[in-house]
C-alpha cells in the first residue's frame, strides 16, 4: 500500500510561492494538492487558472485539483488543460454526477469525487466503479485550520466496506484538520491519502513535517 502526502498550496505563502513549490518537489510529498473555492459553493474565494498555471510551470509533481465551485462542468476541461492530474468534483455540487466523472475522465484526468461532513457514503454506490479517489471531507469546507470532525474515521470504514471486492484500488483521501496528531488513526481506518495545509505550511521546517508524516504512514500497519 503506497500512502499519499498532498500538501494544500492554500496554505503556502502566495508572496513565495515559487519556493514553496519548490520545497514540494524537494521533499517526500506525492502531490500538489490545489483548492478551488469560488465564493459560492464555499464561503471563500481561493484562486483559478493563472495561478494554476503557474504552479503547473514549476511542479515536478502531479496536481491534485479540488474543485469547491458550482457548474464544475463548465470548468473540468480548463483545468485538465491548465495542468491538472486528478480532478475531484463535490458531490453536493454536481445534478448529473455520473456526467460529469465521465466528462472529467474524457479530459486525460483521474476523477474523484469530495463528500462533505453530512453527506454518506453510500450516496456513491452507484458511481463506486467509476471513481478512482474520494475525498471525504474532514472539516466543513471553505477554510483552513479547522477542527478535525471525528466522526471521520467511521466514514472511512463504510467506504472502505463499500469499495470491497468493487474497487479496491480507489483512493480514499482526507482533507481537513490532518497532521501529525492523527494521521497514524486515520491510515489504521483505511484511508491512504492526505491532505495538510496548515500542519505542513505553519511549522518551521515543512520538509521534515512532511517526512515525518510519510514516516508515520509507512511505519503504520493498516488494520
Amino acid at each position: 500500500m503506497k500512502y499519499i502526502i498532498a500538501p494544500s498550496i492554500l496554505s503556502a505563502d502566495f508572496g513565495n510561492l515559487q519556493r514553496d513549490i519548490e520545497m514540494i518537489n524537494h521533499s517526500e510529498a506525492d502531490w500538489f494538492h490545489v483548492d478551488v473555492m469560488d465564493g459560492v459553493f464555499v464561503p471563500n474565494i481561493s484562486f483559478g487558472f493563472p495561478i494554476m498555471v503557474a504552479v503547473k510551470k514549476h511542479a515536478k509533481k502531479p496536481l491534485d485539483v479540488h474543485l469547491m465551485i458550482v457548474e464544475p462542468d463548465k470548468y473540468v476541461e480548463d483545468f485538465a488543460r491548465a495542468g491538472a492530474d486528478r480532478i475531484t468534483v463535490h458531490y453536493e455540487a454536481c445534478t448529473h454526477l455520473h456526467r460529469t466523472i465521465q466528462l472529467i475522465k474524457a479530459s486525460g484526468c483521474k476523477a474523484g469525487v469530495a463528500l462533505n461532513p453530512h453527506t454518506p457514503v453510500t450516496l456513491l454506490q452507484d458511481v463506486i466503479e467509476d471513481l478512482d479517489l474520494v475525498l471525504i471531507m474532514s472539516v466543513n469546507p471553505g477554510f483552513g485550520g479547522q477542527a478535525f470532525i471525528h466522526n471521520t474515521y467511521k466514514k472511512i470504514k463504510d467506504l472502505k466496506a463499500l469499495i470491497k471486492g468493487v474497487n479496491e484500488n480507489l483512493i480514499i483521501e482526507v482533507d481537513g484538520g490532518v497532521g501529525l496528531q492523527n494521521i497514524v488513526t486515520l491510515v489504521s481506518a483505511g484511508a491512504n491519502a492526505f491532505v495538510a495545509g496548515n500542519a505542513i505550511f505553519a511549522t518551521d521546517n515543512p520538509t521534515e513535517t512532511i517526512s515525518k508524516m510519510k514516516s508515520l504512514t509507512t511505519s503504520t500497519i493498516n488494520i
